[in-house]
């Protein structure tokens, strides 16, 4: 018991020892680390080192440099003010772009975002999950710019072996541009949710006893990215990117990773269920009402009732999906 207990004070230690301003994404990966070092503790063990480790990160913030590496860009996206702040940058030359370090199956992925301000038109700006390999499983927010006083087009959609066909897009209740809005993907074992602000937009519910592929087997990392896409993103891209008003530029802070950290094969969940409310979260009477007002109010597009996309019927998923 003593090696095990001197070498978890000296996470605690490194932990407390660090600077101030640490991060939420890395605990789960250094628990599950740790745990993996000591496979013989008891279970009491093992809830008293979780809830101590707990304690300390409770009030932690997320740190960038800890969490993310800045994937490309050459050097357009800045980790900033010592690690609480990441901006993103597009110009005629290039966009740029990052990722987590860790991957997850499953979880709760939360980030706080303000997107490019004024004319936008022709730029994307995303924050998303996505496994590797050709057929690939991918969770999207993407942000479709537009012209000064146009609002901006929230695109989201769920791929899974590399299928996708699955898009709902709204405008929002709000200038995204104006400050910083918290977007969040909820992705567990029976559903995806993506929220707003804590205000559900969409539901993707496991339909797989319908035939229906959902994203359950692939670990995912976490992506966010600004680019040029005038060539689709605006009106189909009949409004391209006026590269007058560059460098566009996108910031992201408040990033809060809560989920089974997958590495080396193994899930950190793989032994012992989430307590996190995530894992089985299910929507509420109030959560399926605020689901409902936005979708009446503020979606533009939803695969579902495209009847001319799909002139056979509409996909087997739209019956038990928001």
């Amino acid at each position: 018991c003593l090696p095990t207990l001197f070498s978890f004070i000296l996470l605690i230690t490194l932990i407390i020892t660090s600077p101030p301003t640490i991060y939420t994404c890395l605990p789960s990966y250094l628990f599950f680390t740790f745990l993996t070092k000591h496979k013989d503790m008891s279970s009491f063990k093992i809830f008293f080192f979780s809830a101590l480790l707990a304690a300390v990160f409770s009030a932690s913030a997320a740190d960038f440099n800890s969490d993310v590496n800045v994937a490309w860009g050459n050097g357009r996206g800045k980790i900033l003010n010592n690690g609480q702040l990441l901006t993103l940058t597009l110009d005629k030359s290039s966009g740029s772009g990052f990722q987590s370090k860790a991957e997850y199956l499953f979880g709760k992925i939360d980030m706080q975002i303000k997107l490019v301000p004024g004319n936008s038109a022709g730029t994307v700006t995303t924050f998303y999950l996505k496994s590797e390999g050709s057929t690939w499983d991918e969770i999207d927010f993407e942000f479709l710019g537009n012209m000064s006083g146009d609002p901006y087009t929230l695109h989201t959609n769920v791929y899974t072996q590399g299928k996708g066909d699955k898009e709902q897009q709204f405008h929002l209740w709000f200038d995204p541009a104006a400050n910083f809005h918290t977007y969040s993907i909820l992705w567990n074992p029976q559903r995806i949710i993506w929220t707003v602000d804590n205000t559900p937009i969409r539901e993707f519910k496991n339909s797989e006893p319908l035939g229906v592929l959902f994203p359950k087997s692939k670990p995912m990392r976490m992506y966010a990215s600004l680019w040029n896409a005038d060539d689709w993103a605006t009106r189909g891209g009949l409004v391209k990117t006026d590269w007058s008003k560059a460098p566009f530029v996108a910031s992201y802070r408040h990033i809060k990773c809560d989920g089974c950290v997958h590495a080396n094969g193994r899930s950190s969940c793989s032994s012992t269920r989430p307590t996190s409310n995530w894992y089985t979260q299910q929507m509420d009477s109030t959560s399926q009402a605020r689901l409902r007002w936005v979708q009446k109010n503020y979606m533009i597009y939803n695969y579902c009732t495209d009847s001319k996309r799909f002139p056979q019927g509409i996909p087997r998923e739209c019956a038990t999906s928001a």
